[in-house]
């Protein structure tokens, strides 16, 4: 009999039934606690926008064209993709692998650290897509109106909850410990949120500010959250979407090597 015919079939990288599998076992586990996670992903950014939409709302009538509530409405859609990915990621990572074992059990399974972060980020990722929409449906009760492009929201949120949830794995595989979040919660993650765009535009800000935030993943997905619900922007909008992607790939393969090193080797 040739070789060829006696060789094993070629196991690929990012088996389906693997992914299935991680999957499968979140869903069943977030059925035992998603109202905790529901409410403490959605009612914060919720807080932020009733507290930044009516409270500078009332001193703020318009920014750019558009009412202040409608400005924060859409702005902090990305509040609440970035509380119920990179935090959930990086928490509930730690817990996994340091805690409870989790990752050893699976990966006792015929899965590997690439199946089992890719699995883990789609998951969270997909959370992150439902909840990133809340604050905009409460905008709309205060009066933003409807249009099609709302239905872009999701899409745009789950890319950028992908891109998050991959930097909160990754930061949890290379932290020693769960008080090592502190550094990048305040060093990393809150000035990214002030240099989003959520809660006031970015055009008085000085350019050093200004050119930050133009690599900023949080405030690409502000943009085109805003864009999809006024009106895209063309090649400007794709290009954004294109710099969603690179981050979510580029923290997606990092996360692999951190938790491969903590997990593997």
């Amino acid at each position: 009999m040739a070789a060829s015919e006696t060789r094993a079939p070629k196991i690929g990288r990012l088996e389906r039934s693997a992914l299935t599998g991680v999957l499968v076992r979140e869903v069943v586990n977030y059925s035992s606690y998603w109202r905790s996670s529901t409410f403490s992903s959605t009612v914060e950014p919720t807080i932020y926008l009733l507290a930044f939409g009516f409270g500078f709302g009332s001193l703020v009538s318009t920014i750019g064209g558009l009412d202040y509530v409608d400005f924060v409405g859409t702005g902090t859609v990305a509040t609440a993709v970035l509380f119920s990915s990179a935090f959930p990621a990086m928490f509930g990572t730690f817990v996994k692998y340091q805690f409870q074992r989790t990752y050893d059990a699976i990966l006792a399974a015929p899965v590997d650290t690439e199946e089992l972060v890719t699995a883990e980020a789609l998951w969270i990722a997909t959370r992150a897509g439902v909840y990133g929409c809340v604050p905009m449906l409460v905008a709309m009760v205060f009066g933003l109106d409807p249009s099609w492009g709302m239905l872009l929201v999701p899409f745009i949120a789950w890319l950028a909850g992908f891109g998050w949830a991959c930097f909160g794995i990754m930061i949890a595989g290379f932290a020693k410990s769960i008080e090592n979040f502190n550094y990048v919660v305040s060093a990393v993650i809150t000035p990214l949120f002030l240099l989003a765009g959520s809660f006031f535009p970015l055009d008085e800000f000085p350019d050093w500010a200004f050119a930050l935030a133009q690599i900023n993943p949080l405030h690409h997905c502000v943009q085109l959250v805003r864009h999809a619900v006024f009106g895209l922007e063309g090649w400007t909008d794709l290009a954004r979407v294109g710099a969603l992607v690179v981050f979510g790939l580029g923290v997606w393969r990092v996360a692999i090597i951190a938790m491969t090193r903590k997990l593997v080797d």
